[in-house]
């Protein structure tokens, strides 16, 4: 559905609180007097005097590696054209938002009142010492080729006209899987395009890289067929100029494989869509209004592949989904240009993640349940959090590989991490606990199989080796919904409990062996085992699986009794708990116990303590505790006080080699400088003794506590992990989103790895 913008609306967004939409905030403490001597002066001239002897230190020393200038003259904003340099910033601050936001970039916007070419480039080339990159925005043509051709040759930073650039990798990128999907080599397409501007002939150029043949394209302006016979044409038409017996768009269309649009909207007609080749390709990308509307070219040609530039709309063709990223493997290598490697690197790694398994979250954002790769997802959309993962590597080992890094990547994998970071994704915990998975991968049964999120999942987790999928459900529906949402789960296994007869004799025997004297008959055991919760524990306790992932769609307390009548706990552990892990812009933070004990007495919260330190200690990270309460060592009186300081001496007395403090308040836990400043004897008051593990006093305050830290503390909630289960059993959250079951089942596997775990 399209969003509806009110006038009003737009420029109170503009104008309310601090006019615009940027500012700048520093990166370095500025809070004492010692923190602005180092800043400025006298402390300043220390990085001043390293650059003046090697003016390559200015990368280490200042913000110039990942600062980029979005430049305009006004000359040709959005489609309202030349306006004037004042008029184009809330468009260029708009351009820095999408920087920072997508990949970490800062930016400073410049509008230069210059419409003079020579002018401009001079002005531009003196800003070298001041910034890592230059994106040009909203320059006209044919000016804007002129200026970037020169200021590419001048300049030994990247520079980038991203109205020319970005809509050519991004279309060439959605041309490449549009053709794979109707099986046409882009060698022998015929391509019509309506537009000669800037972005039309910079998408010529670049299609011509990808494969397009120059004398099977025919260009189109406002004045019809772009000739060789034209008078006054420019040099960038004569490139791409006809000798064809052909003067209009209409004569040029009847054929045609593909058509672009870079021009207006609603000049192309149903009729002349019908005139095309078949499974026309039809990418209508002027805005707001296309060459021809959405659901006029479906409605004239069913075979049709159509790409817009709206978002309202399949195959929205978003310079998004290129800039941001592009910068950033270029700033990353300190490239010295961005190339035509770098630009083909960009679009084929858009185009191959167009086919990988969508995240949920995704789907979410565009209120979809399947989008899959098609005929109407050809490329990512613009919210997928890989993007950045997947363009910007590509671009850096392209600039590398081409000559124009002036720094290499010796770890990529350490290098996508800090990817994930610049933008809040901190998922280093979660790739090193899938890292270890993929050398491995368990057989994982899934007690829910016939729910698409958990099928999705499975896919995921088979394409990306973590772990071995069985599917347990019935047969029929599990396999209807692969076939219904496109699935790829081929060789995946499928149980159906009705049609395990020997399988559910065995289970019942083995059942009513177990619990016999705990009041269970052969009668109830033969029928329990066919409820898959029962039938999935008994599948990892007697071999037949490694791990058990269950709960998306019932209860907690129902969905974890199963196991604890088939599996138990393990040797020594009185009692099991559940932690989530909190993923937050400060680092991993580990909650306990948030879904199993209600109300735990200082004893039981000791057995908590020991399993959840078990759990921080099987993620590779020191467990530094603190238990929590409304008080501060005493401070306050009270039943709840007085069983966390109870649970804190025993703790200690029996986990002698475990940083442990309480009871505190959450504030305290996690401010060392009160620590220091009011309570200097605590044990997590030292700098590298940090806390990162947070004990509750009770189930209600661990749960509304993660709960609040998901919603509104950008955090992103891991588990809940079962803690002192026998064997692997993790039971999901209800509601769990395919991301959230992708980690909980990598967490299984690696779980079922190690046998030295009390996981």
């Amino acid at each position: 559905m399209a969003i509806k913008i009110r006038r009003e609306d737009a420029l109170n967004y503009h104008s309310q609180g601090s006019p615009g939409k940027i500012e700048v905030i520093p990166s370095k403490p500025v809070s004492s007097q010692i923190d602005l001597a180092l800043a400025y002066s006298p402390g300043v001239a220390e990085p001043c005097k390293e650059i003046a002897a090697d003016s390559e230190n200015i990368y280490k020393y200042t913000a110039k590696g990942n600062l980029v200038a979005v430049i305009s003259n006004g000359t040709a904003v959005l489609g309202l054209g030349d306006i004037g340099p004042e008029a184009s910033k809330p468009v260029m601050e708009g351009k820095g938002v999408l920087f920072k936001k997508f990949a970490g970039i800062d930016v400073f916007d410049l509008e230069i009142d210059e419409k003079d070419p020579k002018k401009l480039i001079q002005i531009i080339k003196s800003l070298e010492p001041t910034f890592g990159g230059i994106n040009l925005e909203d320059i006209k043509a044919p000016e804007c080729f002129e200026i970037e051709q020169t200021l590419k040759q001048q300049m030994k930073i990247p520079v980038m006209h991203d109205d020319q650039h970005g809509t050519a990798i991004i279309s060439g990128a959605a041309l490449l899987n549009a053709l794979e999907l109707v099986e046409k080599k882009i060698e022998n397409i015929k391509l019509v395009v309506s537009g000669a501007g800037a972005a039309a002939i910079s998408c010529l150029r670049f299609y011509v890289s990808l494969g397009v043949l120059k004398e099977n394209i025919i260009v189109c302006d406002k004045d019809g067929v772009i000739r060789a016979d034209r008078e006054g044409l420019l040099d960038i038409h004569r490139e791409f100029a006809t000798d064809l017996d052909i003067y209009s768009i209409a004569e040029a269309l009847p054929g045609a494989d593909v058509f672009l649009g870079l021009s207006a909207g609603n000049i192309i007609s149903e009729e002349m869509i019908k005139s095309m080749a078949p499974d026309p390709i039809v990418f209508a990308l002027a805005n707001p209004d296309p060459e021809i509307s959405y659901d006029a070219a479906i409605a004239a040609r069913k075979d049709v592949i159509m790409a817009t530039g709206r978002s309202d709309h399949p195959n929205q063709v978003n310079n998004v989904l290129g800039f941001p990223y592009i910068f950033r493997g270029a700033l990353d290598v300190r490239a010295t240009v961005i190339n035509e490697a770098m630009k083909l690197a960009a679009a084929k790694a858009i185009a191959k993640l167009a086919k990988e398994p969508v995240p949920e979250i995704v789907n979410k954002a565009y209120g979809e349940n399947n989008l899959a790769f098609g005929r109407l997802y050809l490329i990512p959309k613009p919210v997928d959090p890989r993007l950045i993962t997947t363009i910007a590597p590509a671009v850096a080992k392209a600039a590398i590989d081409s000559g124009v890094a002036k720094k290499e990547i010796k770890d990529w994998e350490s290098y996508e991490l800090e990817l994930q970071k610049r933008i809040g994704i901190d998922q280093r915990l979660m790739s090193i606990v899938i890292g270890r998975a993929k050398k491995d991968p368990k057989r994982v049964v899934f007690g829910e199989a016939d729910n698409l999120k958990i099928l999705k999942a499975a896919q995921i987790l088979r394409d990306e080796k973590i772990a071995i999928p069985i599917l347990l459900g019935n047969r029929e529906k599990i396999l209807g919904l692969i076939a219904e949402n496109s699935l790829d789960l081929a060789h995946v296994t499928i149980i159906d409990p009705v049609e395990e007869h020997g399988r559910i004799e065995k289970f019942g025997k083995f059942l009513y062996k177990k619990r016999q004297r705990k009041g269970m008959t052969i009668y109830d055991a033969n029928r329990l085992v066919r409820e898959r919760n029962y039938f999935g524990a008994l599948m990892v306790e007697t071999g037949d699986a490694d791990a058990f992932i269950s709960g998306l769609t019932r209860d907690y307390p129902k969905t974890i009794l199963p196991s604890l009548q088939t599996i138990g706990v393990n040797k020594g552990v009185n009692r099991v708990a559940g932690m989530y892990i909190m993923n937050t812009p400060r680092g991993p933070y580990f909650f306990a116990d948030a879904t199993v004990n209600l109300n735990p007495t200082a004893e039981e919260l000791v057995d908590i303590i020991g399993l959840t330190a078990n759990a921080v200690k099987f993620f590779n990270m020191e467990p530094r505790i603190a238990l929590l309460s409304y008080s501060n060592f005493g401070s306050a009186q009270g039943d709840i006080p007085a069983k966390m300081a109870k649970a804190t001496a025993l703790a200690k007395a029996k986990y002698p080699d475990l940083v442990i403090e309480g009871e505190m308040q959450a504030n305290v836990a996690l401010n060392q400088e009160i620590q220091r400043e009011i309570y200097p004897f605590s044990a997590l008051a030292h700098k590298d003794k940090a806390v990162n593990t947070l004990i509750f006093p009770d189930l209600a305050s661990s749960n509304i506590a993660y709960k609040l830290l998901a919603e509104l503390g950008n955090a992103e909630a891991i588990g809940p992990i079962l803690l002192g289960m026998n064997k692997p059993v993790h039971i999901l959250q209800l509601g769990s989103s395919i991301r959230e079951i992708v980690n909980m089942v990598a967490i299984a596997v690696v779980d079922a790895q190690s046998s030295e775990m009390n996981l």
